[in-house]
């Protein structure tokens, strides 16, 4: 995919006491926010950087060492309250409201404290029109990343989706998937860029007098793996290419709790799928979310039938990875080798948010199917359906998965219209440093004040 050409004037020299606030709604959102800054670092005249996670802790900008201002909390819903209206209610009973208006006044102080100060300063916004409110009504400039919203989820490159829901024509009533109040936010005069997550989104904004830069998604960065291609261990892997194993990811997700039903899901789908194979050797690798028990989930296999094997069948760089075999095939449990999991596998089984569209960015297709959430309900996953296109298969029971499967290795061509859909939607690594680059101009720079 090619990117537009971004202002980098590299000889624009910027105030050495450029101040910026970095605010993000989600743990994701914290995740891409946090790529951006480790490229913000990298500049020759680097800001001085903080942050306000407005959901969650913001774990990610502890590990970064960036200072927070303001009050935090995790909210029952996890952030997750459009999908469930008692979410909401949940987290309103929990304090949402005191918590959002104690936010949105420590913005407010930092911007007038940075004033007093002399410093120049500029607000970063992550995620959805939440952050971006906060940011508009700081008082300062303003740069926005977009991650909640694509026109791929009302559009293809060939016009609008058919669809029967009355849902769809509200979500594009005015011609494009951002209302009119959020371009309004995007085209006020302290807003001095924005970076939707693909170029089909860039296209459409762009309509509007909205300074949007195609500068790709950060979710396919640092996705680089130990080796581009796995190393077998077992000699009986390596016997010829007629035994090179089928290799399947695992994705069941990071939220505790429904990680945990997504897996016994995912485990029908995979004993299915044995049974289908017949003498087909088959490597799953679990891709597991630090916050989720090994514990649990072993149980659950060894109630399946897996039993601890003593040796990794692959060389992978997790030593506490947890290895199981059932027959002619290995499943591996890791907390660690997660860019492995995706970059090895030739399909993967999803029911995740993040991580399923980030196999999708590297070519390759997911075999999915609703959970009872809350964030991987029949909703959820028929909107990332509609966003990620052919690369996601959305069936509706783990038990279509093995036909699946076979359907999918008797058309290779489906492969490479795969492959170029998940390019072409997710896009090329990078879009970190291309944005931090085109921050130090949009706001890094005293005459863009």
């Amino acid at each position: 995919m090619k990117h537009s050409s971004l202002p980098l004037d590299h000889t624009l020299e910027k105030s050495p006491n450029w101040q910026l606030l970095i605010l993000s709604n989600g743990h994701g959102e914290d995740i891409i926010a946090g790529r951006i800054i480790e490229e913000l670092k990298k500049l020759p005249s680097a800001p001085d950087i903080f942050a306000l996670p407005i959901v969650g802790e913001g774990h990610t900008y502890q590990s970064l060492n960036i200072p927070r201002i303001g009050d935090v909390k995790t909210m029952p819903s996890g952030g997750f309250i459009y999908m469930d209206s008692s979410q909401l209610v949940q987290d309103i009973q929990s304090g949402l409201i005191q918590l959002t208006w104690k936010q949105i006044q420590a913005v407010r102080i930092w911007v007038k404290c940075q004033r007093k100060l002399g410093n120049h300063q500029g607000i970063l916004a992550v995620g959805d029109i939440i952050p971006l409110l906060f940011a508009a009504i700081s008082g300062a400039n303003y740069a926005f990343v977009g991650t909640a919203k694509s026109e791929y989820y009302v559009r293809d490159k060939t016009g609008l989706l058919r669809r029967n829901s009355q849902k769809s024509w509200w979500e594009n009533f005015s011609g494009s998937i951002y209302h009119p109040w959020e371009r309004w936010l995007m085209s006020g005069r302290r807003c001095r860029a924005v970076f939707p997550r693909d170029t089909l989104t860039t296209e459409i904004l762009r309509r509007w007098p909205i300074p949007a830069f195609d500068a790709g998604n950060p979710m396919m960065d640092g996705l680089e793996p130990s080796s581009n291609t796995p190393q077998f261990l077992d000699s009986n892997l390596q016997k010829s290419e007629s035994y090179y194993p089928l290799i399947v990811t695992l994705l069941p997700g990071s939220r505790t709790g429904e990680a945990y039903n997504n897996w016994e899901m995912i485990m029908v789908a995979i004993s299915g799928l044995m049974e289908s194979l017949h003498g087909q050797k088959i490597i799953f690798l679990s891709a597991i979310a630090p916050g989720l028990d090994e514990a649990i989930l072993s149980e659950s296999l060894k109630i399946q039938g897996w039993e601890n094997h003593h040796s990794s069948p692959i060389a992978i760089r997790d030593p506490h990875a947890l290895v199981f075999k059932q027959r002619n095939a290995y499943l591996l449990l890791t907390k660690t080798s997660y860019n492995e999991c995706l970059h090895w596998a030739h399909l993967a089984i999803a029911m995740a948010g993040t991580a399923t569209e980030q196999f999708v960015g590297l070519g390759k297709p997911v075999i999915a199917f609703p959970g009872k959430g809350p964030q991987y309900n029949p909703n959820f996953a028929e909107a990332q359906s509609r966003l990620l296109g052919v690369s996601l298969i959305l069936l509706d029971h783990p038990r279509q998965v093995p036909k699946t499967v076979s359907n999918l290795f008797q058309n290779p061509d489906f492969f490479q219209e795969i492959a170029t859909n998940g390019w072409e939607r997710m896009g090329k690594p990078g879009a970190a440093k291309r944005i931090a680059e085109c921050l130090k101009v949009r706001l890094g720079s005293p005459n863009q004040s």
